[in-house]
């Protein structure tokens, strides 16, 4: 009887050693404050910062999602790794907490090392600016589990912040203003729909060339912002206890309708005046092929806002200035008023 080796069976351990060496210098460039041992052990070692004194930590885990499909259909993979960074960094930082350190999961059935060096490329840069460090991950591979060419991501953010730092929302009182931050297009939430929307178009042949001035595809697949450094800066210069930022609310799967309420007190809701913001024109032909509502646009997708940030009337311009200086785009989209009967956010 012949004999059967790993390899045999599907698991290359060579590719596995090859993708860890391109892998190393990549996370090497997102090393930071506290990292103590990073890649190649058993487990990642991460010191919390001295300049905390009562440091309270924040995890986070998200995934790509169904944009992935697009990414195998496309050959384009070199950003989703910016998104699976975006969606966990983002919703740690909403908690007023500083990412320090990212681990990634890639399940393949069949390794190639080009494709998960470039994915591995992404999730470096992502955390490179989100000033986070790649101190580990996992690559699987599952032959029989996953088509050919296809792979699943999975990011786990770990952060920190001042006990007394914490944004919980409670701060929030009637009349404070509501500033939205643009999104850098779907970031990475509704794709189903998006691909519904794509299959449609081709179906008809009315697939655009361009839209916002990018080719259709890079368009699509624009990767989620990365509001970390320019929003910790702003908390930092306009602090909770001084009357600045009161809450942040990142603008994921449920849109701005459901998104919103999670960082609001009982009893008060967000009056968000429709067309305070633009609708950019890869939302506008999201709408009109899919042919939905406004409701639903803002209930599916992030509609051009990816992040919200309440801050109190008298700091709003403040507040907006300093996120303008540091390169976001500001709008000022609504105030938070009394819920009264009816829903907690309202878009009119």
């Amino acid at each position: 009887m012949s004999s059967i080796s790993y390899k045999d069976a599907g698991v290359d351990i060579d590719a596995g050693d090859a993708l860890v060496e391109r892998i190393k210098p990549l996370a090497k460039k997102t090393m930071r404050e506290g990292v103590l041992a990073g890649i190649g052990g058993f487990g990642a070692l991460f010191e919390v910062p001295k300049r905390y004194t009562e440091p309270v930590l924040v995890s986070g885990t998200d995934g790509v999602g169904t944009k992935l499909k697009l990414a195998f259909e496309w050959n384009m993979h070199d950003t989703v790794g910016i998104d699976l960074v975006g969606m966990s960094v983002n919703d740690v930082l909403v908690q007023g907490a500083e990412p320090l350190f990212f681990l990634d999961y890639f399940a393949c059935g069949k390794l190639d090392v080009d494709t998960a060096a470039a994915v591995v490329g992404g999730i470096a840069k992502g955390c490179e600016l989100s000033g986070c460090a790649l101190i580990g991950g996992e690559t699987a591979e599952m032959p029989g589990m996953y088509p050919a060419g296809e792979y699943d991501l999975a990011g786990f953010c770990v952060g920190a912040v001042e006990k007394s730092k914490i944004l919980t929302g409670s701060e929030v009182q009637a009349g404070d203003v509501v500033l939205g931050l643009a999104s850098a297009g779907v970031h990475s939430n509704g794709f189903s729909l998006v691909r519904k929307c794509i299959a449609r178009a081709e179906e008809a042949g009315t697939v655009p060339a361009t839209l916002d001035g990018k080719p259709f595809k890079a368009a699509i697949m624009e990767p989620t912002r990365l509001y970390v450094k320019n929003v910790l800066a702003a908390l930092a210069a306009h602090p909770t206890a001084d009357g600045g930022i009161k809450a942040l609310a990142h603008i994921t799967g449920g849109g701005l309708l459901e998104n919103v309420p999670r960082v609001l007190p009982d009893g008060l809701a967000a009056h968000l005046q429709k067309g305070s913001w633009p609708q950019t024109e890869l939302f506008a032909w999201l709408q009109a092929t899919a042919g939905i509502d406004d409701i639903e646009m803002n209930r599916t997708f992030n509609n051009g806002i990816g992040m919200v940030v309440v801050v109190s009337a008298a700091q709003a311009d403040a507040v907006a200035a300093t996120l303008r200086a540091s390169g976001e785009t500001v709008y000022t989209i609504g105030t938070i008023a009394p819920q009264g009967s009816g829903a907690q956010v309202v878009v009119a």
